[in-house]
């Protein structure tokens, strides 16, 4: 498991920011040190780390080093994952011989050798080595932000013993008060349960023979979750806007959610908007319909329907895709309207990979991008690589 670094070196505490508000998930280590944490407002952190420079997001070069950082894993296995922008999975039980048969100590320093030579000087790597992702997990939040550590059977019960119960990846605060309801205190205590007594009063339920694996390197977390849903949602940059400005944000909104569902070929039969006010709370409207689209000017149509009754002024807004199906299992249209679509979205779609996102898009968010940004999901790969 591999956990990289890559904020920007500017003073060494620098915390990239979306706004003047809040700050984001990317902070450098030496403002973590100085108490500076995710989603504190910046004129708190400045009152703590007086020399804290705030930089905007960048999410194109985010997405340039998860892909550099993915090109470089694949050179040791197939069989590789990235669990979120900046955090790779190796699996290396279907590596080439030659890499299975060496040390894997070395691999992980040849990696981190590789990340700052071929990405950039100041990247930062945490490596965890373990039998199964959990304890790879845990062995990479080991002497961050620069670390080094694998996890055996030989090693395990000192490792335990030196962390707390919510250092462990997946306890939190509702987890940690379930254990110590039950006098598990230690992550070696937890280690030391009875199986029995994980399901039954701990988790009350699978999870805790979950745990019970879990924690012995057994390997319960290799699973691929289905794509059910594509959503997209803006907070408004007036709060004031009237309905044309509104449906134009939502048309953006709608050509992104278009990309997305062509770039994991499927279509959607169902579109759900909603609108949040400070008068009539949250609104939403949905309509699902037979025939399942994957085109910006279809979606858009339903969105502009389902707005047409919203509550406005709204202060933040948002589109969902939902009822995802295969685009190769769509049934094509009898007079070949369809095809046409396809023909043309493709065309557009081929320009902008080659020249960028957004060459080719509608007149009528012409004006729009210096506002609705695209963001990058921490916590999610899926249409970065």
């Amino acid at each position: 498991m591999l956990s990289p670094w890559f904020g920007a070196w500017l003073g060494r505490q620098t915390m990239s920011a979306e706004g003047f508000n809040t700050a984001r998930p990317m902070i450098m280590h030496e403002a973590k040190a100085r108490g500076v944490k995710v989603g504190m407002r910046v004129s708190d952190a400045r009152f703590l780390c007086p020399d804290l420079i705030a930089i905007e997001s960048d999410p194109p070069k985010y997405r340039y080093v998860c892909r550099r950082l993915k090109s470089i894993l694949e050179d040791y296995s197939p069989k590789v994952r990235m669990k979120s922008v900046d955090e790779g999975l190796i699996d290396f039980s279907e590596s080439p011989i030659d890499i299975q048969q060496r040390d894997l100590m070395d691999v992980g320093r040849e990696i981190k050798q590789r990340l700052r030579e071929e990405i950039g000087e100041y990247m930062m790597c945490n490596v965890g080595i373990g039998v199964n992702r959990f304890l790879a997990k845990t062995a990479a939040s080991l002497n961050k932000p620069d670390g080094l550590n694998m996890i055996t059977h030989l090693n395990l019960r000192q490792i335990y013993e030196n962390l707390e119960l919510e250092d462990l990846n997946g306890i939190a605060g509702g987890y940690g008060r379930r254990l110590r309801q039950v006098g598990i205190t230690t992550p070696l205590e937890f280690l030391d349960a009875e199986e029995s007594i994980l399901v039954s009063q701990v988790f009350r339920s699978k999870c805790g023979s979950d745990w019970y694996k879990r924690l012995r390197g057994w390997e319960v977390d290799d699973l691929d979750f289905e794509l059910k849903t594509i959503s997209r949602q803006y907070v408004l940059d007036d709060r004031e806007m009237g309905y044309d400005e509104i449906l134009r944000r939502f048309h953006n909104l709608t050509e992104d959610l278009a990309s997305k569902l062509r770039a994991q070929q499927v279509r959607a039969h169902g579109v759900r908007i909603y609108v949040k006010t400070y008068h009539a709370g949250r609104w939403h409207n949905l309509y699902r319909q037979n025939r399942a689209i994957d085109d910006e000017s279809g979606l858009f149509e339903i969105v502009r329907g389902l707005l047409y009754t919203a509550p406005l002024p709204a202060y933040e807004i948002g589109v969902t895709c939902y009822g995802l199906v295969s685009a190769d299992s769509t049934q094509p249209d009898l007079f070949g309207e369809g095809v046409r679509v396809d023909k043309l979205t493709s065309a557009i779609d081929d320009i902008n990979q080659f020249w960028g996102p957004r060459t080719v898009h509608s007149a009528d968010t012409l004006g729009l991008d210096q506002f609705m940004k695209r963001k990058i999901p921490f916590s999610s790969t899926r249409f970065i690589v």
